[in-house]
């Protein structure tokens, strides 16, 4: 088998903690046929950029590359967090570009390329991932490199026309075409990528995941539906029962439900929405009153960026409305926090809940509801309230699914979840349960691989 090289922005270098559930596959995945894995190392070097770190840990070598202030500034904070992100998150409103951020995140592609190249195998699979390198594979090709290459992306695709709105749109698009794979989380990504290279890209559809480009170079697409380690989440959710954190939540609730919501701080999320939602849940089912506390955990992110800032101030303010107009002296309707929480701590708190409130307004997959299923009491299981703009929608179907735009519909979705009779509960977990057993994370990254050797 050909040995895996696993480009991405950043690397989980065997030094730093590797709670994600990504970087574990990924892991196991160059475990299997020994690898390489290279990406950012997170370093900002004031001088220059560009200087390389290498470590090896069995029979995985991990490169590393140091940017500047500048090049990072401009990549990363710049064009793939402040232009990218918002784009493909159907944010066209909240879109900055400048040409300046965008030669930076090329430059800083083109440096990656320069890097990586003469490391490269002709018979390597190299697998790249999401938006920070969409021009990687392009760079590779004028560079001489002639191996297999697969990209995936990890956020939503959009529509043909958002994507349109961005200027030089179509040579940065062009650079998914120098891929040999391309896999998105949905199938309905898939299609809305097919219409950009038919609409956009001057290119043609030969069936359903094989397209065509303008110059008649071939490349495959796909949907791969990321997951989740089920069985690791279900044994961690188990024995955080007795940790002390988890006793001390419990404790607090005063025999009350729980109703949960844990998400990066981001407008992506629908968050301010969310809590407008509950609000319209304790207005609405006055005779549930008292009997629920919902805690949003929202950890900081991108705190240099204004609308994040502002988002942070707005759900501060709405938190405080909430519990000023509806709470009692014994009762706190709403705990909002901004800080982290050790990973199998929040599936101790997942398993606690009542309720799950996954409400993003675009999210490609959101692997929060899916761990939330997979965290909960078989016996006694709470109930997933879940945003069909979340890819994980199309997967777990006996969650209750809600527009995140209809505040009215997810107050009445929160008051049904906390009112289903356990048999139903059993029932709706079991199916999404079962589902998430036989499409784990290995089964995503071994489904991914297959099709781009296959290709």
């Amino acid at each position: 088998m050909s040995r895996l090289v696993v480009v991405s922005n950043r690397v989980a270098v065997p030094d730093q903690s590797q709670a994600g559930g990504l970087a574990v596959a990924l892991q196991a995945a160059l475990e299997e046929t020994g690898g390489l894995w290279f990406g950012w190392s997170g370093k900002i070097d004031p001088e220059a950029s560009g200087q390389i770190h290498e470590q090896h840990a069995g029979n995985i070598r991990y490169v590393t590359v140091d940017l500047s202030r500048q090049d990072h500034a401009d990549y990363y904070n710049g064009f793939a967090n402040r232009t990218l992100w918002p784009l493909l998150h159907f944010r066209v409103d909240l879109v900055d570009y400048s040409r300046e951020t965008y030669a930076g995140y090329r430059r800083v592609n083109a440096l990656f390329a320069e890097k990586i190249a003469p490391l490269l195998r002709e018979d390597d699979t190299v697998w790249v991932h999401d938006y920070h390198l969409i021009p990687l594979a392009k760079l590779l090709r004028d560079a001489g490199v002639r191996c297999k290459l697969g990209f995936f992306l990890h956020v939503p695709m959009p529509s043909c026309d958002l994507l349109a709105a961005l200027p030089d749109h179509a040579r940065l698009f062009e650079g998914l075409s120098s891929y040999d794979l391309v896999g998105f989380q949905t199938g309905r990504d898939l299609e809305r990528f097919q219409d950009y290279v038919r609409l956009f890209g001057r290119g043609r559809v030969v069936e359903p995941g094989v397209l065509e480009t303008e110059h008649g170079r071939r490349l495959h697409a796909g949907a791969f539906p990321i997951s989740i380690d089920t069985a690791r989440i279900a044994q961690q959710a188990t024995a955080a029962v007795g940790k002390a954190s988890v006793k001390r939540l419990a404790a607090s609730l005063s025999n009350r439900a729980l109703a949960i919501g844990v998400d990066r701080l981001d407008y992506s999320k629908g968050l301010p929405e969310r809590f407008r939602a509950f609000s319209h849940y304790l207005d609405r089912h006055p005779q549930q009153r008292g009997k629920v506390t919902f805690l949003q955990i929202a950890p900081l992110s991108r705190g240099e960026v204004a609308e994040y800032r502002s988002l942070r101030s707005e759900l501060e303010r709405l938190a405080g409305h909430i519990n000023g107009t509806h709470a009692d002296a014994d009762w706190t309707p709403m705990r909002y926090v901004n800080r982290n929480y050790p990973h199998p701590t929040l599936t101790g708190f997942y398993r606690m809940a009542r309720v799950g409130v996954v409400t993003p307004l675009r999210d490609g997959m959101n692997l929060v509801a899916k761990e939330f299923v997979a965290s909960q009491d078989g016996d006694d299981p709470g109930v997933l309230v879940l945003s069909t703009f979340a890819g994980a929608a199309r997967e777990l179907g006996s969650a209750l699914l809600v527009n995140p735009y209809d505040l009215d519909g997810v107050a009445d979705a929160i008051a049904t979840a906390v009112a289903m009779p356990l048999p139903e509960r059993r029932e709706r977990w079991q199916a999404m349960m079962t589902h998430l057993q036989q499409h784990d994370i290995t089964a995503w990254r071994r489904s991914y691989l297959r099709a781009l050797r296959e290709v």
